[in-house]
């Protein structure tokens, strides 16, 4: 097996700054399929989204590997590797806001690739190489996050790119934290099972959009777009700063050319900012976002039950509420192997504004007093099942049950 590798210093820096820092590259054979027709490099980061419940989420990488064919084994020949010597431990929930941890580059000859391994240190005896520590635990301990056997050999992430000669293709690798760490029931053990989306930033430069909140610190900001049958897709999140700060970068192009901004804070109204642009090598920077007033809050909870027969099955909830003709993700549970969630949701109307580059002005979507509906959605990741949906009307009370009960496949 003929590997290429490069040993990278660590770097962690505001995207705009990692992706113009210069590294040391060496030169790499693609596969055997590959055309002849120079060389190009490709520059992978890693990055985050926020976290459910969780002061640190820590994993320990060790190489990147890449091969044209999304069909390639570990055994195979012709892979690329970033070798991350030594191997680097990241909290990943420090990657928010902009910030990447540039984990290498390397050298590959000029054609389309369609497999990426994130290769992980298993835990030893010591201090685990990837952990979790849970909010609000005054120890601050770190909990061994289970790993996948998959893992000598790499996360496996299959994206399509092209390398074209003499440039430079950046990846952003997005490992969404929430969905990634799994509760096992009630063990008191966590797995992590990665869900990790791959940001090819264009070569007219990244798509990004940040801003202020008043109040804002903490608020949970999402980028969102829809799927063909109109269900939300959050295509990037961020917390935002003690200030109220958030930037949301890099993000994945929007079909539409436009992102509509959701921010969730606990006991404040849902906000939204609808249109919002975003142009290649540009930032969009919105007007200060007024929260508004306080909110009472629900809390909706219930249980998840998996069938036997779906291995490890990963069931996450979310709450889904429809503004002006859009469906909106406004918040989500942790993922569960199946058991108990809850979530707290406003009973308050959703402000809604449209982008302007001046005030945004905001206005409640619905009217003062009138149930809050929102669509209950919990999805069992990777299992082919199609998702299970329920209609709640919030008027005010303390708790609202709802539980989901998957059938056999």
């Amino acid at each position: 097996m003929s590997l290429c590798q490069i040993a990278l210093d660590k770097t962690r820096l505001p995207l705009v700054a990692a992706l113009a820092a210069a590294t040391v590259v060496l030169g790499c054979g693609g596969g055997s399929d590959a055309p002849s027709g120079g060389t190009g490099t490709v520059r992978v980061s890693l990055t985050d989204a926020p976290a459910c419940g969780y002061d640190e989420v820590n994993v320990t990488v060790s190489k990147v590997r890449i091969h044209r064919s999304e069909g390639a084994t570990q055994d195979d020949g012709s892979w690329s590797e970033i070798d991350v010597a030594p191997s680097r431990r990241i909290d990943l929930l420090a990657l928010q806001n902009g910030v990447v941890e540039s984990l290498g580059d390397v050298r590959l000859e000029a054609g389309r690739y369609s497999q990426i391994r994130l290769v992980l240190e298993p835990n030893g005896a010591g201090a685990p190489a990837n952990s979790i520590v849970l909010t609000g635990d005054p120890g601050k301990a770190e909990i061994p996050l289970r790993t996948p056997s998959a893992q000598q050999s790499g996360l496996k992430l299959v994206h399509g790119f092209e390398v074209a000669a003499g440039e430079t293709m950046d990846l952003v690798l997005d490992f969404d934290a929430c969905r990634s760490v799994v509760k096992a029931g009630n063990s008191g053990n966590y797995n992590l099972k990665p869900v990790i989306s791959v940001i090819p930033i264009a070569a007219a430069g990244k798509l990004a959009i940040d801003g202020s909140i008043a109040d804002g610190a903490d608020a949970v900001v999402t980028a969102q777009g829809n799927d063909a049958h109109g269900y939300p897709v959050v295509l990037r999140a961020t917390t935002a700063g003690p200030g109220g700060e958030f930037t949301l970068s890099p993000l994945p192009a929007a079909e539409s050319g436009v992102y509509t901004l959701v921010v969730a804070k606990p006991g404040r109204a849902t906000t939204v900012v609808k249109g919002v642009p975003a142009t290649a090598g540009a930032i969009t920077t919105l007007p200060t976002i007024d929260l508004g007033p306080v909110a009472d809050t629900t809390t909706v909870e219930g249980v998840v039950s998996v069938p036997s027969s779906v291995a490890e099955g990963v069931a996450r909830v979310r709450a889904i509420r429809e503004v002006a003709g859009l469906r909106l993700e406004v918040a989500s549970s942790s993922a569960v192997t199946e058991g108990p969630y809850s979530m707290g949701l406003p009973v308050a109307p959703v402000r809604a504004a449209d982008y302007a580059a001046g005030t945004l002005a905001f206005e409640d979507a619905s009217s003062v007093g009138e149930p809050a509906v929102y669509e209950l959605e919990a999805v069992l990741q990777d299992s082919g099942l199609p998702p299970q949906r329920a209609t709640v009307a919030l008027d005010g009370s303390a708790v609202v049950t709802r539980d989901f009960d998957f059938p056999l496949p």
